[in-house]
């Protein structure tokens, strides 16, 4: 969008000369310290308010617990009985399946306690060969002790730490693969929490997507977003370069929209700060006209003197702008620019006032009546501007002038 300042067929009264609208107190001017009328520093909001008083804190009893964000280890089975298990599966007393591991070693394990803790190993122990009283399946692509880390939890819901920060992967595809979904939470929740890295978040990204995780891929792009530079040139990333050429596509056109957005989202803040500081210059520009402020205002009004602080936060840049305004002997629109702003502002806030006839700043029914022999054209970008600035009024609520003691 263009800048809410706009240029238009600026006009100037055959009538006496603007300046003569103020009371100015003598004081000299230096150009250099001309100043933009939205520069001033916003002013600090202070308020009495009348705020109930808190309801009293429960007690000790009613005490709520608080809860970590890592997985609950809290459970309703007797720490004795998960020993139980643990002990059964440590020490495969009676067990009836060998699972053959990636590098040819055993897990014993027990066919009840796997069938209903998998189905999916309950289907495939309903299939498998039966010799010498034990049965034999494999599972293949899988480290010995991420097997075994896989069967004990089967066991007794039990894991070191360090295990399964080892084997996460592996265990989150084991999880799937076979229909545990206590241990896939367990994965995810982890990886959610803290275990994901630059070097293995593409890898989970691409098991996330595999093992129906859209919580976990979301967060893994949203990484990968934020920190793409150093992710992209991880031994990972040209991993899944050569093997995935389409996911690396969609997560550079995912950078790319996300910058796209921050700088849309960067320039609505700007924009919308303009616009503000727009309003806030009409607000100081009728405090002016008709109170007065510090050392400029109304012929009739009693000025207070430049020592005390005004509330309104674009008056000290106003205030300088009309000074120079009423002294500048170019003045003609289009041939000064701090004059060119003064007309400006002069000309939105005729467009903004509903009481041209009673309102007290100067040339404000003039313009009103000059709008009639504008452009179409100059009309239309009037028209977006007083909206934006009027939505920008609406979004400050009744606080800006609260603040300023127009209430």
């Amino acid at each position: 969008m263009a800048s809410p300042v706009i240029d238009s067929a600026w006009l100037s009264s055959s009538s006496e000369p603007s300046g003569r609208s103020f009371n100015v107190c003598a004081e000299e001017t230096n150009p250099a310290d001309l100043l933009p009328v939205l520069e001033a520093p916003m002013s600090s909001v202070s308020a009495n308010c009348n705020i109930p008083k808190p309801p009293p804190l429960p007690s000790k009893t009613y005490k709520r617990a608080k809860y970590s964000k890592r997985p609950l280890e809290c459970s309703f089975v007797p720490q004795e009985t998960m020993d139980i298990w643990d002990k059964l599966f440590k020490e495969g007393y009676g067990a009836d399946v060998c699972i053959i591991t990636e590098d040819r070693s055993c897990v014993l394990a027990h066919s009840n306690v796997l069938s209903i803790a998998s189905p999916v190993l309950g289907n495939i122990l309903g299939q498998s060969k039966f010799k010498h009283g034990i049965r034999y399946i494999k599972i293949p692509g899988v480290h010995h002790d991420a097997v075994s880390v896989f069967i004990r939890f089967l066991y007794s819901s039990c894991y070191e730490e360090e295990e399964l920060r080892k084997f996460v992967l592996h265990l989150l595809v084991l999880s799937h693969s076979y229909s545990v979904p206590a241990l896939k939470r367990v994965c995810i929740c982890l990886l959610e929490q803290g275990w994901l890295t630059r070097e293995n978040v593409i890898d989970v990204l691409q098991l996330a997507r595999n093992c129906d995780a859209p919580r976990l891929a979301f967060i893994c792009v949203r990484m990968i977003v934020r920190d793409f530079k150093s992710i992209s040139s991880t031994e990972g990333w040209k991993v899944m370069k050569r093997a995935n050429p389409a996911l690396e596509q969609e997560l550079v056109e995912s950078v790319v929209e996300a910058d796209s957005r921050k700088l849309e989202r960067q320039r609505k803040i700007e924009e919308k700060k303009v616009y503000l500081q727009l309003y806030e210059a009409m607000e100081a520009l009728l405090h002016i006209c008709k109170d007065g402020c510090r050392t400029i205002g109304p012929r009739d009004k009693v000025l207070k003197g430049s020592q005390i602080p005004c509330n309104f936060p674009a008056c000290k840049g106003l205030e300088t702008l009309v000074r120079h305004f009423s002294n500048c002997k170019t003045r003609v629109p289009g041939g000064c620019v701090h004059c060119k702003r003064m007309w400006q502002l002069l000309e939105l806030h005729s467009r903004m006032c509903n009481e041209p006839d009673s309102c007290k700043v100067p040339l404000c029914k003039h313009f009103k009546e000059k709008m009639q022999q504008q452009s179409k054209k100059d009309e239309t970008k009037w028209k977006l501007l007083v909206s934006k600035v009027s939505a920008a009024k609406n979004a400050a609520g009744p606080f800006s002038s609260w603040r300023s003691g127009l209430l």
